[in-house]
């Protein structure tokens, strides 16, 4: 199925690109905010290790408040990476500038609105009859 689904959305992708004169479809409502969450070079392991019981505990009340869909330790090691129930990055911003991480200035954060894949919508099209 999951194989179905990306051979689909490739098929679109490469038909989105091969047509530039199509119409676009309309911008898609933002559902979720993805937030990359980096520790400064900077700050010392000690610092952050003194933060982080008051940080752990606000993420948890975050996730709790559904605010926090799903959570992920980077792969780097420098961070993490939060995807969060917001309508826009403003609303994403206001609460990750409450983390204790941000509010002591210890974290670069990254914001990118997310949306549901609008080409997937070409699928749900009739195609136009062949003559």
């Amino acid at each position: 199925m999951l194989t179905r689904i990306l051979r689909s959305a490739q098929l679109v992708s490469l038909v989105l690109l091969s047509v530039p004169a199509m119409a676009q479809p309309p911008q898609a409502k933002t559902t979720d905010v993805l937030v990359m969450l980096t520790v400064k070079p900077a700050i010392g392991r000690d610092r952050i290790m003194k933060v982080m019981p008051e940080e752990v505990r606000a993420t948890v009340r975050l996730y709790l408040d559904g605010k926090i869909r799903q959570w992920y330790s980077r792969g780097d090691g420098r961070g993490v990476v939060f995807v969060l129930a917001c309508q826009d990055v403003e609303e994403a911003r206001s609460i990750m500038e409450t983390l204790p991480l941000s509010r002591h200035k210890f974290v670069d954060l990254e914001f990118t609105p997310m949306a549901p894949l609008s080409p997937l919508r070409l699928l749900l099209t009739d195609p136009a009859p062949r003559q």
